[in-house]
């Protein structure tokens, strides 16, 4: 009678915390924090910058949302935060401890030129195609000037429930005209030298496992092996610029297609590099027969 009060008990607490929200996926444009926006499902969660941030640090890399919780976060921690409870704490829920600064984070892209990477700043504009519990979908729009090259990017991303990579097609314009064979550069960021590189060409994918405030985290890009041109690893020695990434093409859409993600260790399901290494296999096997 006691084990049954107790889990009574526990499962009404975890209703509680969650606002007896079902999980599913959600995206929005969230300009109260600086026109940032936002997207997650069961699993993971990301922000990309926007306009407000145009001045600073950040660009159009992608930031990590550690969650270890199965329902929506985003709307939770964004109004805590502005009432004064830090999303850059973990309450019990997950926290954003990730750095990204100028660097890809996890999952951003850049154009790939003279062997650097160039980067677009934050998005100037976005639309959501469509947001449910099963998949949310929109678009960011990037434009930026490079050598006397005008540069637009419009960066459709879509998020399934129960996947931890989220989906990338992004179609380039070079001088208003769709840009076939542009060189492209996609990949996470190395935050320190002693993370865990690693990488299967074969499967398409390159992976960054790291020790993070007591836990571990392994973040990844995967594209379908035969658009990859090259793995690059992208070293400066200086903070948050060292990459592993993969490099590509775009192809005669213009378009360039790939996943990015995380496993978080303290959300109980991928609790090892090698863990994290088998979901990417296995994440790309999958895709192999879609």
């Amino acid at each position: 009678m006691k084990r049954l009060i107790l889990i009574t008990l526990l499962a009404t607490i975890s209703l509680t915390t969650a606002g007896a929200v079902e999980p599913g996926t959600f995206c929005r444009f969230v300009p109260a924090r600086s026109d940032d926006f936002a997207w997650e499902n069961d699993k993971i969660a990301f922000r990309a910058y926007g306009p407000a941030l145009f001045a600073s640090a950040e660009n159009s890399g992608i930031d990590c949302w550690l969650k270890r919780v199965d329902y929506p976060i985003i709307n939770k921690w964004y109004k805590e935060n502005a009432e004064g409870k830090s999303y850059h704490k973990d309450h019990g829920e997950g926290y954003d401890p990730y750095k990204v600064g100028a660097s890809r984070g996890c999952g951003g892209v850049a154009l790939w030129l003279d062997g650097k990477m160039v980067l677009s700043n934050v998005f100037k504009q976005w639309k959501i195609v469509k947001s449910s519990k099963e998949e949310s979908v929109f678009v960011l729009t990037y434009y930026w000037e490079h050598d006397g090259d005008s540069y637009k990017e419009d960066k459709k991303i879509s998020l399934k429930l129960g996947d931890r990579l989220f989906k990338t097609e992004s179609t380039f314009w070079k001088n208003d005209n769709i840009a076939i064979d542009l060189p492209i550069a996609v990949g996470v960021l190395r935050h320190m030298k002693s993370n865990k590189l690693s990488k299967n060409l074969d499967k398409g994918w390159v992976s960054v496992w790291e020790k993070l405030d007591g836990s571990e985290l392994g973040t990844a890009v995967l594209m379908d092996p035969s658009r990859i041109e090259k793995h690059e690893l992208y070293v400066t020695g200086k903070k948050l610029e060292d990459h592993t990434l993969l490099i590509t093409k775009t192809d005669k859409k213009g378009q360039v297609q790939f996943n990015a993600g995380y496993g978080w260790k303290k959300a109980g399901e991928i609790n090892t590099a090698a863990e994290w290494e088998a979901y990417l296999n296995g994440f790309q096997a999958q895709t192999d027969t879609e």
